[in-house]
């Protein structure tokens, strides 16, 4: 009974064995023996399986049997592994290959969606022609402009990524399970070769060359089936295309009516809908443009902020008037002081633009005393002097014995302490302490003063609504028989006594000495937008000191650490010029400093 069970057995490994070197590429879950099954048919088929010791007692080889068995197992539970692996990745195969075929053909644009898409170009296309045309009237509306540009630019290349992922997922699936497909099918083979063959797994260049050639079989093997696949898919995709087109065609010639008015209908939803977009957009460009030229801060740390600066500037007044008793010594004491004042809204949009957010007055100390020392420079000078005073004497005449009374000069020194304070106003400091950028957000918050006018009443500061004064000049009636000339200075005197702000190019903003003479000039007959002092300079044509007349633009280099034309105005006659300094106002520009800074005249075409 025993012999005959033995025999059996070895019946049933022989032709698990023949199944498991016959299968080519899958294997049927159903002929899967369990790895311990595997173990008991081989232990059977092994030789020497059954010995009989030197003792008599039947059974394996204590040693070598036992491990060779145990190795056995874990190869076939590794070969299992893999099996059931090959089965999995292609499965997941077959489902990427029916979604990529029941993915619907790229539809190209009808007439209505070109229609749209024109419609859209072009109100987005005149949007921003009037935004750039108010662009020329206001300096800081650029920045804001080119931020929602570059927003769009942003929105639309996402989108057309996200699209492009989504449409192309089918594919990139079928092409990764593909991939491991082919490869757990390679290492499936070969382990099956090794399993078969020890001397294949013992051997590095003959498994390299094996796996060399399974990939190449797979390789072609898969473009085979992608090739196939390919067709049907067209095939399918063409006949359904033939009977979709027939379709649509018979209902067109049925109801060309109801065609009409859905067609009408669909136009209209999309002028709306890209109308709706379009407004968002601007929405969103305005909300943007209010929060970049708002201050970020809290009311609370604005007044702190600025009740410091001006304690800074209370105690340097009294160091200016108690001088004398702070630095005694000197015989005699002169001063010459500039005014001590500044604009509070020029120093809180400092403040924004240098730390760019949400600041506290701890935040600002710093900042705060950096900006004094750089607008208040307080210098003293000790001069020496030799002066003589008168000596009374009383002296007896020898002759005569009578006593008399003289004098004599006496030298000695006399200390004068010269005191000059300088105030370089806050408004200049700026364009050296800022880029470009940091600039046109500086004369954002000063055209909107921060979207907060009533933080600093114009009766209790001075700031950019308030007309300062300013030197005063009758210019020649005669002058004015040019219509040209009369116009540019009916022009201009409108705003003299007004601050200077830097980057300023309105009236409501006040203006810089470029934005002044652009916004002068454009009233007054020319159209050439907002322009720098080397803009003008670029514009107009060189003229010489004697062929100068008034209406001509005066130019100047140096007034600041900047390459070109630094400075212009407007030539009045007789050596005088109308500026924006601070405030605007008439100058002569025979002064020491205006000959050291002249560059040319130009007169504008």
């Amino acid at each position: 009974m025993l012999m005959k069970t033995d025999e059996q057995a070895l019946h049933i490994t022989k032709q698990k064995q023949l199944v498991l070197k016959n299968k080519v590429k899958y294997r049927n879950e159903s002929v899967a023996v369990k790895p311990s099954v595997k173990l008991r048919q081989k232990r059977i088929s092994l030789p020497n399986a059954v010995n009989h010791n030197t003792s008599g007692h039947a059974g394996p080889k204590p040693g070598n049997n036992t491990i060779y068995n145990r190795k056995e197992v874990k190869e076939l539970r590794h070969l299992d592994k893999l099996d059931k692996r090959v089965v999995r990745t292609e499965n997941k195969l077959d489902v990427a290959r029916k979604k990529l075929t029941a993915q619907k053909p790229r539809k190209l644009p009808g007439s209505v969606s070109n229609i749209t898409k024109s419609l859209k170009h072009e109100i987005w296309v005149k949007i921003h022609s009037k935004i750039h045309e108010l662009e020329n009237d206001n300096l800081a509306l650029e920045p804001v402009h080119r931020a929602e540009l570059a927003a769009e630019r942003l929105g639309r290349s996402t989108i057309r990524v996200i699209i492009r992922r989504i449409k192309s997922r089918p594919a990139r699936r079928v092409r990764k399970w593909e991939k491991k497909n082919t490869k757990a099918n390679i290492k499936l083979r070969f382990k099956r070769m090794a399993h078969e063959n020890r001397e294949l797994d013992s051997n590095a260049v003959k498994r390299y060359l094996r796996k060399r050639q399974l990939r190449k079989i797979y390789k072609k093997q898969a473009k085979a089936s992608a090739k196939q696949a390919a067709a049907g898919t067209v095939k399918t995709a063409t006949s359904v295309t033939r009977i979709f087109g027939r379709a649509v065609v018979h209902f067109v010639s049925r109801h060309p009516a109801v065609i009409f008015i859905a067609i009408l209908c669909f136009l209209v939803f999309f002028i709306v809908q890209s109308c709706m977009g379009i407004m968002t957009a601007a929405g969103s460009g305005i909300g943007g443009f209010v929060g970049m030229s708002t201050y970020p801060s809290s009311d609370k740390d604005i007044y702190a902020a600025e009740a410091v600066y001006a304690g800074m500037e209370t105690c340097l007044q009294y160091i200016i008037e108690n001088y004398a008793m702070l630095h005694a010594g000197f015989d005699e004491y002169k001063f010459n002081s500039d005014v001590i004042k500044h604009d509070p809204y020029v120093l809180i949009s400092i403040l924004c633009v240098l730390h760019d957010g949400a600041w506290t007055l701890t935040d600002v100390q710093g900042t705060l005393d950096m900006l004094f020392y750089q607008q208040y420079s307080l210098e003293e000078d000790i001069f020496k002097e030799v002066r003589y005073r008168t000596i009374k004497t009383l002296y007896t005449d020898p002759g005569t014995g009578e006593i008399h009374e003289g004098s004599y000069e006496e030298p000695y020194d006399y200390f004068v302490c010269v005191v000059t304070l300088k105030n370089f106003d806050l408004s200049h400091l700026p364009v050296y302490i800022m880029d470009e950028d940091g600039l046109s957000h500086y004369a954002l918050y000063m055209a909107t003063l921060g979207n907060r006018p009533g933080l600093f009443p114009s009766h209790l500061y001075t700031h950019a609504s308030t007309k300062l004064s300013y030197e005063r000049y009758a210019i020649p009636p005669e002058y004015f028989g040019d219509e040209v000339f009369a116009a540019i200075i009916n022009e201009a005197e409108k705003y003299l006594g007004m601050p200077y702000v830097w980057g300023g190019s309105t009236p409501k903003s006040s203006f810089d000495c470029s934005g002044f003479v652009s916004w002068v000039i454009n009233h007054s007959g020319w159209d050439v937008g907002r322009l720098t002092a080397q803009g003008l300079y670029d514009a107009c044509t060189p003229i010489s000191p004697a062929n100068a007349k008034p209406g001509d633009l005066i130019f100047f280099a140096g007034t600041y650490d900047t390459a070109g034309v630094s400075h212009v105005g407007i030539y009045v006659g007789d050596s005088m010029m109308l500026h924006c300094g601070n405030p605007i106002g008439y100058a002569s520009t025979d002064t020491a400093y205006w000959q050291s800074k002249f560059y040319n005249y130009g007169r504008l075409p």
